[in-house]
């Protein structure tokens, strides 16, 4: 049998990687995941888009000899199928080339490892012109013309890479300074959420610090977990001799967030777009804002988010991908997902709908009765059995009719439809926030006022404690008891 030897045409297949589909956010991404297994803890990313251009990103990891720089400049370096450091967040040693040639035509690393410094050079133009796969080595003259050098030769390890001819992220643009400008915002933002367990120093890793131009990159926690609610303990799924760790999140109602926290959490999508699961590798963040077709998104479930970790070792299963963009689950963890959906989606409606109070509870007099009619549909009413309605029908009983007209025509007339855009664009209902303690001691002495004697005016107290709004200040009522204010 005959045997052919047939490598890949240089010019050709570097060309044709350049359109796996980078962005540009994604790109910067993927080049510091190799920051990252190389254990740095500072990592700076320059941009300059006047004249000569480029972007450079510098870290202090343990960086690279001359051999290994050799090696991690050559594509397909990597078997994906070797079994790897626990901590490695690459796979296919593809990585460096692609994501950086999809954004460059010259691509420069520099490596300082115990002092020692060398460099290496894919040039696009110089590998059309020799049409062969001709790696430059740098000496000490040509790094010394390099952007951002004077940043890695004091450190005794690191590693400079650096984007120079920008030609993919150039194009079509009339004003590229302003429009690197704004795509270094979106790197920021991306940057924020995909290391967002770095940044903050995660127990079991080490906190990282990032800077786009000087600027610090801050941790966007996509579960605002100091006020979200974990509905269950987390769920772990034995796969292969791994573990898959699955941890759901409830995020607070959005009367209990800030503008700026729900912008952070819901991005330019807004909340609906981004609930789902959110899969960590390494804890490194490579999908979020799905739920894998196990159950459709929803206004009622938008508060729900889920964290799932997995390890390098199944990368496998998880059909992950060059640039890390997409992961599909295992069958196996498919069915596991499967059996907590139900009381996700269930916990986060009662969140978003009531605030956290169950949907049906006896035990408190609302002020809104939500009653499902016989045709299916559903019916809010003011409670007339509410204490402050009965007490003013008491009070005026000449009136009652005309209260009664006041409360159904206020019934009839809720803008339900206006109310329904406005929550769906997540806008904050100002009326919706707690009343102010003052009022509330004021109203509850005006109910008193009316009361004959002290055990009436007891009878009264202990309605309010199940009384909306009341009992939402039980606090208050004790203080002011204390305090001789009410009784």
């Amino acid at each position: 049998m005959e045997i052919i030897n047939l490598p890949p045409y240089a010019p050709t297949l570097m060309e044709s990687t350049r359109a796996i589909g980078y962005s540009v956010e994604a790109a910067i991404a993927d080049i510091i995941d190799n920051s990252l297994t190389a254990r740095a803890t500072k990592i700076d990313i320059d941009f300059f888009p006047i004249g000569d251009e480029y972007i450079a990103i510098i870290d202090n990891g343990i960086g690279m000899t001359s051999d290994e720089i050799t090696n991690a400049m050559q594509y397909g370096s990597k078997n994906p199928n070797e079994v790897r450091d626990l901590n490695d967040l690459g796979r296919y040693g593809l990585g460096l080339k692609t994501a950086s040639l999809s954004q460059c035509r010259k691509l420069s690393v520099v490596s300082v490892c115990q002092g020692q410094i060398s460099g290496r050079q894919w040039d696009l133009d110089y590998i059309q012109k020799v049409r062969e796969w001709s790696l430059l080595v740098l000496d000490s003259e040509d790094m010394d013309q390099l952007p951002c050098i004077e940043k890695i030769k004091p450190l005794e390890n690191g590693t400079l890479i650096i984007w120079q001819q920008l030609d993919k992220l150039s194009v079509g643009e009339i004003d590229f300074a302003a429009s690197l400008g704004t795509k270094m915002d979106i790197v920021r933002d991306h940057l924020s959420l995909v290391f967002h367990r770095y940044l903050n120093g995660e127990p079991g890793l080490k906190k990282v610090e990032m800077r786009i131009n000087e600027r610090p990159v801050i941790a966007a926690d996509p579960f605002l977990a100091a006020k979200s609610a974990q509905i269950m303990d987390a769920e772990i799924i034995n796969l292969r001799g791994d573990q898959v760790i699955v941890k759901p999140y409830i995020l607070p109602h959005i009367s209990k967030i800030s503008e700026a926290e729900i912008k952070a959490l819901g991005g330019k999508d807004g909340l609906r777009r981004q609930q789902g699961f959110y899969v960590y590798r390494n804890k490194r963040l490579l999908v979020w804002g799905t739920w894998f077709r196990l159950m459709r998104q929803g206004d009622l479930s938008k508060l729900a988010r889920v964290q799932v970790d997995i390890p390098n070792s199944l990368d496998d299963l998880w059909t992950l991908d060059i640039k890390k963009s997409t992961a599909v689950p295992p069958e196996e963890v498919r069915r596991n997902l499967s059996n907590i959906i139900k009381k996700i989606g269930e916990s986060s409606k009662r969140t978003w709908t009531f605030r956290g109070k169950k949907e049906m509870d006896d035990s408190k007099y609302h002020l809104w009765n939500r009653i499902k009619t016989r045709d299916g549909g559903i019916l809010y009413e003011i409670n007339r059995e509410h204490l402050m309605v009965d007490e003013l029908a008491k009070k005026y009983p000449e009136i009652k009719s005309k209260i009664n007209n006041l409360l159904c025509q206020i019934e009839g007339t809720i803008p339900l439809n206006q109310l329904y855009v406005d929550m769906n664009n997540d806008e904050k209902i100002s009326n919706e926030v707690s009343i102010d303690e003052a009022k509330i001691l004021e109203l509850i002495k005006s109910l008193l006022d009316d009361c004959e004697s002290s055990n009436t005016k007891i009878a009264m107290l202990d309605n309010l404690r199940i009384t909306e709004p009341f009992c939402e200040y039980l606090d208050l009522i004790d203080q002011a008891i204390e305090n001789g204010e009410l009784i």
